[in-house]
């Protein structure tokens, strides 16, 4: 949730004015009295017994152990009072998505108990491969700062650790590499505690009475419990003692309850967060009373529903409100309004997608002019867009597809000087769009308009001349009317990685310019159109590549592109000659090829058998001739075998028993001999077999 951010700086002033940082005192690496030699041998033995692959420490060296990267000392008395040897290279609770090269690891050496003065402890996103957390932390009596975070120790949280009474900020989210219950008895002796993230940790145990541990936290601002195995929410604490807490994270829990009402009486709350839990009922009215709340997220709660009631709109210090994948219904008129009567709104983020909402948007939409994420999809709104969204200045993504929404939407989109992402797929939209829905755009990247249905109602008239203010990376049309032309205004869209422009009515060949952008492509799409003349082997493609022109014109012998693509479907135009002999080669990561209803001839070329990554191959309905190549034996995840329509000869071969991944065969209506191999019957998987 962005709003975690503001009440963070909230925490962060509290814990500057309790000292924690000692700044009047404190240097980072510097100290007028020098580094006591008794904690600079602590500190060289606590070196030794880590593992520093990329030398984080080689700093460490010399007299004054005050210099040393990540060692912090008082000034006036030259005693350590910081080590702070976080990994800056990990970004994420992912020990495999991110560079291990930066990782610390190894032992935690009980020299550091030599620390006496030590306040400020971070070993955060390191690797300690399951070590234990060493009991003797909870003897650095003097600690406030203690993040251990990300850093993959072992064993459970040492009941030690409630001997740190002047601890004030305590992070040990996701910093178990194999998660494992834990017992909450000794948190209770953490009694300046105002940070607490226990985020992913096994509190299955302590479900009965976590609430009434936490509740003797008196000076907690932030408590972050989020995917903790935590089934209870109880429905009723009458001594709630959370007189100064700011943010409060239970998602991704089991929660099974309904909203309790006792959360409307902490007043003090900036951020709420129950997403991802199983909440039931509706939202509390009672909320309205939260009007320090910043930000409020209760989505993915499948059966959270009833209507969104104006006392809602009431929280007029709002930044963030995320209510999507819930079972919300109603209309929302009345919650947009009083949202809009708020005498300066500050929301931002509004998320109400995938839901069951009805009705009209109301013009007062247009009112929430600090939006900058407005998420309306998969409801069943209907009617207009109002002409007052052109009002949304910072709006930066704009997602309205699968709902009811018809007619034409406004012209006013084309002030919606921030956008950056359009999504209005999937809707009844008709009439004509102009360059003047898109003329004051120049942050735009993304626009998707598609339709399911082929039928086309919605027509773009743009001048062969208009050159767009923008430059987008993705487009996503379909089933609109776009050509006959092919489009000229994407003449300067050369930082294009997605191109789809499906039954758009293009009948006309793709121009040289367009060839000549040197794109880099996720996906190429240009399917259903009449598009003919022949296509280069120039296209280059990122993995996981993907191009489908098929049910066009296109001419000429089978393209060839880079060897990032993954899937080819080329059916149903006019290519002609052999499969080339080098497809194995140029593109070995294939998953899916689809070359029928084309004029290849020839036999099947046996490299095709080097696309051992082949899930679909589908040939039928050419001129192919000759065997099939036994090299396609190696391609063992087959699941789709359609050859079906060639001049294919010979016998059916044992080896396509062994595709024992096979769902479809197809070889009806070739010219193949001799009896069925016996060995088909190992192809258990089969749901089809055309032998016609």
């Amino acid at each position: 949730m962005g709003d975690k951010n503001c009440a963070s700086l909230v925490l962060l002033s509290l814990v500057l004015l309790s000292g924690i940082f000692h700044l009047e005192t404190i240097k980072l690496g510097f100290s007028l009295s020098g580094c006591k030699q008794v904690e600079r041998k602590a500190l060289l033995q606590f070196k030794e017994s880590l593992t520093d692959p990329s030398g984080r420490l080689s700093s460490w060296v010399g007299e004054d152990c005050c210099s040393w990267r990540g060692v912090g000392c008082n000034n006036k008395t030259g005693n350590v009072v910081i080590l702070k040897l976080n990994n800056p290279s990990r970004q994420s609770f992912d020990m495999y998505q991110d560079d291990a090269t930066n990782e610390l690891g190894g032992q935690i050496n009980p020299s550091l108990l030599q620390l006496k003065e030590l306040d400020y402890l971070d070993l955060s996103m390191n690797n300690f491969g399951g070590v234990q957390v060493p009991p003797f932390i909870g003897s650095l009596k003097k600690l406030r700062y203690l993040n251990l975070s990300g850093s993959y120790f072992g064993g459970t949280i040492p009941q030690s650790l409630g001997n740190l009474t002047n601890l004030l900020y305590l992070d040990l989210n996701n910093f178990l590499q194999e998660s494992s219950e834990i017992d909450l008895g000794w948190l209770s002796g953490l009694s300046s505690l105002k940070y607490l993230n226990l985020g992913g940790a096994d509190l299955s145990k302590a479900a009965g009475y976590w609430l009434e541990i936490v509740n003797m936290l008196h000076s907690l601002v932030e408590l972050h419990l989020p995917n903790c195995d935590l089934p209870n929410l109880p429905l009723n604490f009458p001594a709630l003692n959370f007189t100064s807490l700011s943010v409060l994270d239970l998602s991704n829990n089991g929660f099974n309850t309904t909203v309790p009402h006792w959360l409307s009486n902490i007043s003090s709350l900036v951020d709420l967060d129950l997403n991802s839990n199983d909440l039931q009922g509706e939202i509390p009215d009672a909320f309205a009373k939260l009007n320090s709340l910043q930000g409020l997220d209760l989505s993915g709660n499948s059966f959270l529903g009833g209507q969104l009631s104006r006392n809602l709109g009431k929280l007029c210090n709002l930044r963030t409100l995320k209510l999507s994948r819930n079972g919300i219904s109603g209309e929302v008129s009345d919650f947009i309004n009083a949202l809009s009567e708020c005498s300066n709104s500050s929301l931002e983020e509004l998320d109400l997608g995938f839901n069951q909402l009805t009705g009209n948007l109301p013009i007062s939409m247009g009112y929430l002019t600090n939006l900058r994420y407005l998420e309306l999809w998969h409801n069943s709104f209907q009617g207009l867009i109002p002409q007052s969204i052109g009002n949304l200045k910072f709006l930066k993504e704009f997602y309205i597809s699968y709902n009811q929404m018809n007619g034409i939407f406004p012209e006013s989109f084309g002030q919606l000087s921030a956008l950056e992402v359009l999504d209005l797929s999937e809707n009844l939209w008709e009439g004509v769009i102009t360059e003047a829905h898109f003329i004051n755009l120049p942050n735009l990247k993304d626009l998707s308009l598609t339709k399911e249905s082929p039928n086309i109602s919605l027509i773009f008239n743009i001048s062969s001349d208009w050159i767009p203010p923008f430059k987008l990376s993705y487009i996503n049309i379909r089933s609109c009317q776009l050509g006959p032309r092919f489009p000229t205004w994407l003449r300067n869209q050369n930082e294009l990685t997605t191109l789809v422009l499906n039954n758009v009515g293009i009948s006309d060949s793709i121009p040289d310019w367009f060839w000549k952008l040197d794109l880099v492509l996720d996906e190429l799409d240009v399917a259903y159109n009449e598009l003919r003349g022949r296509v280069p082997n120039s296209l280059r493609f990122r993995y996981p590549g993907v191009v489908d022109l098929s049910s066009n014109r296109f001419e000429g012998p089978l393209p060839l592109w880079s060897f990032n693509m993954t899937r080819a479907y080329l059916r149903n135009n006019s290519f002609s000659g052999p499969i080339p002999l080098d497809i194995g080669s140029k593109m070995p990561l294939l998953t899916d090829l689809d070359i029928s209803f084309n004029f290849l001839n020839g036999s099947i070329a046996v490299s095709v058998g080097n696309l051992g990554k082949l899930l679909t191959l589908v040939i039928s309905n050419n001129n192919l001739s000759g065997e099939i190549p036994e090299s396609l034996n190696n391609i063992t995840s087959l699941y789709i075998l359609d050859m079906f329509n060639n001049n294919l000869s010979g016998l059916v071969p044992k080896w396509i028993g062994s595709l024992s991944s096979l769902r479809f065969l197809v070889l009806g209506s070739n010219n193949f001999s001799g009896e069925l191999p016996s060995s088909l019957q190992y192809c258990t998987l089969m749901d089809s077999l055309d032998l016609e």
